[in-house]
């Protein structure tokens, strides 16, 4: 067997295991919408990260080593 059909049904194989759906990112979206939920999402991320911070940098806990050895 060749190297070539080996691949060619490894992607039989792929297609069937995932149901057929293929590479296709159809989310019903228009791209400015796309868009427009991505900063949404990016913009929660960085308050949710700046309240982290502010957070550890009052001494307010977070992901900081607590650990202390006597």
């Amino acid at each position: 067997m060749t190297r070539g059909s080996q691949r060619e049904r490894d992607r039989e194989r792929a297609l069937a295991r995932t149901g057929g759906k293929g590479k296709t990112k159809d989310d019903g979206l228009t791209p400015e919408q796309r868009r427009e939920r991505d900063a949404k999402a990016l913009q929660e991320k960085a308050a949710k990260k700046a309240a982290q911070a502010a957070a550890a940098a009052s001494g307010g806990g977070g992901k900081g080593n607590n650990n202390t050895k006597k």
